[in-house]
């Protein structure tokens, strides 16, 4: 084999161990919290728009700028004349220029116009100014946004991480009530055998086999599910994770701390939502007023056609063909001058748009005053919540060690034919019903940590545990 090919086959080798190291590799809470971060589309979409306003401020500041128009056009074509009105109905006309001869003729030549002309609204009583301004405060909205949908999104990937590993924790104690059931089963089938027991034990054991596997069954039915909605968020493939677990047995310390006095991110999204539709009620204002422009124009214009081409229907041969000669400039004309354009009903309708965007405003004050209430009543709630998670985290020990005691108790006394096998079975499912409250009182008090984040906006009230 060549060492070309034995290169390749290490790289691919190099390749499949990372990948393996990287799926066996323990999933942190903040790697978590990160990579839904990056990958989620909807925190991704965001961003996308806030660069989208970004781009709309610079739009918006140059907008003030002047047109600059430059155009020229060369034509072939008859110049006949007419008396009469007429109006160019959406340009819909030719702007052929000539005597007003007695009948029709079809004499064509080459025609040029070349044409500069500036266009500056430089005075519109702060309507540009404010526009930007409106532009600046979309920004402020958009990126507002994003924040607060990292901030809540952060929040659902940490909910569901504890969610998991509550899931994980409840399948091993699932999965030692399977244990510790196989062997009372064993021991039921050795005593049966040997006629120490009555044969319903074996039926008894066998059942609560059953039920042990089924509820294991249903154990790991929830935790694929949690683990699908963390891959979700994450914006990854679903898999197996395999996630920290030291931190869960612990108190954290921030438990009673005070969050940061800081503006919520939700209701920093409603106060920028507040502020966007002042701002664009104070531009629709501005529209009242007249706007003054400055214009010039400069032209140049060639014609085929001599200046004293059909006086008088005579001289109808003094044209020329000749492209050049019907191209070359030979007038030239310019103008400038300073005008005012003001609609006098623009007031009218203007005053209802107003009106209109006075009436958002007020709405959107009262959504924000609304989740303020909200976000209040459930910082009250999470200190609640984290008095009585502490209170039934103290629990555990004594139900657990009382539990754990009494199945010991029971098991040795059945294997020495002191007891039956429905005291064992209560002692066994007593024993279980422990280990699991214990795991759910550990996941609530993270739990409880948790919502007092989300609730006063602090997310590192709770990472900082980390």
């Amino acid at each position: 084999m060549s060492a070309k090919h034995l290169m390749k086959l290490a790289g691919v080798a190099l390749a499949l161990f990372s990948v393996t190291g990287t799926m066996a590799q323990t999933l942190t809470l903040k790697d978590a919290v990160q990579t839904a971060i990056t990958n989620y589309g909807t925190i991704r979409a965001k961003e996308q728009y806030a660069k989208a306003s970004g781009a709309t401020v610079q739009q918006s500041k140059k907008e003030y700028l002047p047109d600059l128009s430059l155009s020229f056009q060369q034509d072939y074509g008859t110049v006949n004349g007419q008396t009469g009105p007429l109006y160019g109905l959406r340009g819909l006309s030719a702007a052929s220029g000539g005597p007003a001869l007695s009948s029709q003729n079809y004499n064509a030549a080459f025609g040029a116009l070349y044409l500069a002309n500036l266009s500056w609204d430089f005075f519109s009583f702060g309507r540009a100014k404010e526009k930007i301004e409106v532009s600046k405060a979309t920004l402020a909205r958009d990126e507002s946004d994003l924040q607060q949908e990292k901030f809540q999104h952060s929040i659902r990937v940490v909910g569901a991480y504890l969610n998991l590993l509550a899931a994980q924790r409840l399948t091993g104690s699932w999965q030692r009530n399977l244990d510790r059931a196989l062997q009372i089963r064993e021991v039921v089938l050795v005593r049966a055998r040997n006629g120490l027991n009555a044969g319903v034990d074996s039926s008894l054991a066998n059942a609560e086999v059953s039920n042990a596997r089924m509820a294991l069954t249903r154990a790991k039915d929830v935790e694929q599910e949690q683990g699908n909605i963390l891959a979700r968020f994450l914006g990854v493939p679903a898999r197996e994770f395999t996630l920290d677990t030291l931190f869960i047995a612990r108190i954290p310390a921030a438990l009673y701390e005070q969050p940061a006095t800081q503006l919520h991110p939700v209701l920093d999204l409603y106060r920028k939502r507040i502020d966007l539709s002042d701002h664009q009620a104070t531009w629709l204002r501005k529209f009242n007023y007249p706007t003054f422009t400055l214009f010039s124009v400069f032209q140049g214009r060639g014609s085929g056609f001599h200046n004293n081409y059909g006086i008088l229907d005579q001289n109808l041969h003094l044209y020329s063909k000749d492209y050049f000669n019907g191209v070359e400039p030979t007038r030239y004309n310019y103008l400038f001058g300073v005008g005012m354009v003001w609609n006098l009903t623009t007031p009218l309708r203007i005053h209802q748009q107003v009106s209109s965007q006075k009436y958002i405003s007020q709405a959107l004050q009262s959504e924000y005053e609304l989740a303020d209430q909200q976000f209040k009543a459930q910082l009250a709630l999470s200190e609640t919540r984290i008095g009585n998670a502490l209170d039934n985290y103290r629990e555990v020990p004594v139900q657990l060690k009382a539990a754990g005691d009494a199945y010991l108790q029971k098991s040795v006394l059945y294997r020495n034919g002191l007891t039956n096998m429905v005291d064992v079975t209560q002692a066994l499912y007593a024993l279980n019903r422990a280990e699991t409250d214990r795991d759910i009182a550990y996941s609530n008090v993270w739990q409880a940590l948790l919502l007092k984040a989300a609730a006063s906006g602090d997310l590192n009230l709770f990472m900082n545990e980390f």
